[in-house]
């Protein structure tokens, strides 16, 4: 069965007002953040309460929804601070928020009850009728586990309740566990992931060569070692660019990226391109043809290697799974377009790493890849030549070659060669 009566939304993560600044600039719908408290990324920048007030206010004059996580499992000594978050979350806007514990469901539905709910993906639901349970408590939206085929999620889209929304994830880290729900860290270091301190146990470096089952002596697991140890535990990252159509054809209301610990780079670069590849689909379907630029922009930012994950073969089924290698690093975020002089043919930047120039970089603009340019006639703020700009959050400016837009970001590009 092909759902084609609305564009999915393209839900981008928001780990600071920076961050959610570029993803409404490259093409977010909505976006998903924290508060300094109940949320599962506590090792995020996150934001206080006067910038949950600012971010609301700012993504709404953009036409762009936000998602406040609550998803943690708290202990009854906080619910009377959850009560409280709860209000001011109510008070300021708020068009969701993410929770994964009964409890904090029904004080959602007592203390607000005009607001959304949205079943995080610590809730693993992975059944048409998990979905209408939530559905039947009071949820709007459920976030299916990844651990979910292609087919399994048309299944469930198929047969919902008509008014529940299905969110999944379509791009970024996945977890060794079971959708996040992990004892790893809690055991090596006392901080529980479930309560959002995780310490990423399965990213760690294990030496060892392999793991022999009691009663299977005969079927060693072995494991692949290099230098820097060994990563068998070490998911690798999802990516469904290349599968546009399918996700848009399984009735999937919401399509998210996985990210606030990264960089604002990431977030403005795996949005644009989703971004792209949406629009261009919803443009012309039968006509929809993938452009192996947007893996090139993907493979720009810092990532582990791609795979499906679980989309298209199940647990045990793939090789694909766990990873030997740790992250592939991004291209050098270099500076933020600010202005541009159409008179001069230069562009005003506020620097995030050193640039000299005669460098090779590139521009990329919401909506388009990155295009090459070189970093000639650099100045100082006071319009004096320089070779470099290495100070971070200085203002330079540079000859370009084609119109600049505020928000444009310039990157590292491909090195000299010989040639």
């Amino acid at each position: 069965m092909i759902f084609l009566q609305k564009k999915p939304e393209l839900l981008a993560p928001a780990g600071n007002f920076e961050k959610m600044k570029a993803a409404i600039l490259y093409g977010a719908d909505a976006v998903y953040l924290a508060g300094n408290a109940f949320g599962m990324r506590a090792a995020a920048d996150n934001f206080t309460n006067e910038e949950l007030a600012a971010a609301v206010e700012y993504a709404h004059a953009r036409g762009v929804r936000v998602y406040v996580t609550v998803n943690t499992m708290p202990r009854t000594e906080e619910y009377p601070a959850l009560e409280t978050y709860i209000a001011f979350l109510s008070g300021i806007g708020a068009d969701a928020l993410i929770v994964s514990d009964l409890g904090v469901l029904s004080l959602v539905r007592k203390i607000a009850p005009e607001m959304d709910i949205h079943v995080s993906t610590q809730a693993s639901s992975v059944s048409v009728a998990d979905v209408d349970a939530w559905h039947a408590l009071g949820a709007r939206r459920v976030v299916l586990a990844r651990e979910l085929t292609m087919a399994e999620v048309r299944e469930i889209c198929a047969q919902r309740c008509a008014d529940t929304e299905i969110e999944c994830f379509i791009h970024g880290a996945m977890c060794v566990s079971y959708s996040g729900r992990c004892l790893l860290s809690n055991y090596f270091t006392g901080r529980d992931s479930n309560r959002g301190a995780c310490a990423q146990p399965c990213r760690w470096n294990y030496r060892t060569l392999e793991i022999v089952e009691e009663k299977r002596p005969d079927l060693p697991m072995r494991l692949y070692e290099d230098g820097d140890g060994t990563f068998i535990m070490s998911s690798r990252d999802m990516c469904m660019i290349e599968h546009i159509p399918d996700l848009c054809e399984s009735g999937i209301t919401s399509l998210k990226i996985e990210g606030r610990m990264k960089s604002a780079y990431y977030t403005a670069v795996v949005t644009n391109t989703y971004r792209m590849a949406i629009d261009r689909y919803f443009e012309n379907p039968q006509g929809y043809k993938y452009d192996p630029l947007w893996m090139r922009e993907l493979c720009s930012v810092s990532h582990r290697d791609y795979d499906t994950g679980y989309w298209y073969s199940l647990p045990g089924e793939s090789a694909n799974v766990c990873e030997n290698m740790g992250y592939i690093r991004e291209k050098a975020y270099i500076a933020t377009a600010l202005s541009y002089d159409a008179a001069a043919h230069r562009a005003t930047f506020i620097q995030r790493n050193k640039v000299s120039a005669g460098e090779n970089c590139e521009l990329i603009s919401p909506g388009r890849v990155g295009v090459p340019l070189a970093a000639r006639d650099l100045q100082n703020e006071a319009g004096e030549p320089i070779d470099s700009a290495p100070h971070p959050s200085m203002i330079f400016s540079m000859a370009v070659p084609f119109e600049v837009f505020p928000g444009d970001i310039l990157r590292g590009g491909e090195p000299k060669t010989n040639k």
